[in-house]
């Protein structure tokens, strides 16, 4: 029997829609290869439902997104929506509620892409970074006393218990056993790296790093542990990111240390994450932000869009499919694309997800 997988698409804001389409195509183009089938369901939060409706997710979104196996989204963000809006009341809401507490960024240069970083190729760019998605500073503990005076005061809290701290070390020593370097054939050991500050957020840290040592040497004496300062992690993402594999690292510093990882990738238009509840509902997109000011002209980059389809694959158990897209976006970006940046790539929008799709 066939199977099917049911996803929830959220084209989201500006040229969201183009990109998800983009990736939708790539997409069905690998279920019809790998033999399985994808049930689209569209729906339209984002910034022109709030605009028109004043809602910016119904009361029913969450309980309905939930009967999916998986979410596929666009970007949310529009010119005429206050900043935090949409953000909070769409992403971190969904993150949130549907308890989504990995995030999953890999770093990988693809052939052909330039990066800012000299000297340095597909073969030195190439870790993942797992991000602690439901708690921290995001989670809006503090608050703001005597606002609007000269003794205005402002607090938010860092927060975090042991079981969200246990729950996603085990999976990033999941991940880096089955998808490290030693796995994948291109090193001697699978290595977790935990990226904190135990230095000076002595309370938080020191949790952190208690358990990862704790669970490590109890549960996964395969996996090779390092610790680095998040400082120092971003001087080495600069100057020798080959000496990573995985990293793992909380909301806030997993938020900073994956932008500059994207942009050592060749930027937002080739990144993709995945917001992950390996228990329930994960929700995949690409990072980069709903770019209003292309919208409708066929020209922006749809790569990441179907990178976070493939990724979306892979979560769903589908991994030679999952394989099959990344290793057509490889060949694309090596031999046909010219540039990722919106209007450069010597093809349109559409005609680069055409390229990928043949070659799935």
């Amino acid at each position: 029997m066939t199977k099917t997988y049911r996803i929830a698409v959220i084209g989201g804001d500006g040229t969201g829609p183009e990109v998800v389409a983009e990736g939708c195509k790539v997409l069905n183009a690998a279920a019809a290869k790998f033999g399985f089938k994808l049930e689209m369901t569209d729906f339209d939060f984002g910034g022109e439902r709030y605009l028109r409706t004043g809602e910016v997710l119904p009361d029913t979104a969450v309980d309905e997104l939930r009967g999916f196996d998986s979410i596929y989204l666009g970007a949310i963000g529009h010119p005429g929506v206050k900043p935090g809006i949409l953000e909070k009341g769409i992403l971190l809401r969904l993150r949130f509620e549907l308890d989504q507490y990995i995030n999953l960024r890999p770093v990988r240069l693809f052939p052909g892409v330039e990066t800012p970083l000299k000297n340095k190729g597909p073969e030195q760019i190439d870790y993942a970074v797992i991000r602690e998605n439901s708690g921290d500073i995001y989670t809006g503990m503090g608050g703001v006393s005597m606002q609007g005076t000269p003794h205005e005061v402002a607090m938010q809290t860092m927060v975090y218990n042991r079981f969200q701290v246990e729950r996603c070390l085990r999976f990033a020593f999941e991940y880096a056993r089955k998808f490290g370097k030693k796995a994948r054939g291109k090193g001697d050991a699978n290595t977790l790296g935990l990226v904190g500050k135990t230095n000076v957020l002595t309370y938080v840290f020191g949790l952190w790093e208690r358990v990862f040592h704790e669970i490590g040497e109890r549960d996964y004496p395969d996996v090779q542990r390092e610790y680095y300062h998040v400082d120092a992690t971003c001087m080495w993402m600069v100057k020798s990111p080959e000496w990573f594999d995985v990293l793992v690292t909380s909301n806030m510093f997993g938020d900073i240390i994956t932008d500059l990882g994207a942009e050592t990738q060749g930027g937002m238009g080739i990144a993709a994450g995945g917001n992950i509840n390996p228990e329930g509902v994960s929700m995949f997109e690409p990072i980069g932000g709903s770019a209003p000011k292309y919208t409708g002209m066929n020209i922006i980059n749809p790569l990441a869009a179907i990178c976070a389809g493939a990724m979306m694959l892979e979560t769903l158990g589908e991994t030679a499919a999952a394989d099959a897209i990344e290793s057509a976006v490889r060949d694309v970006t090596a031999t046909k694309i010219k540039s990722l940046s919106a209007g450069k790539m010597g093809y349109g929008t559409k005609e680069v997800g055409d390229l990928v799709a043949e070659r799935v």
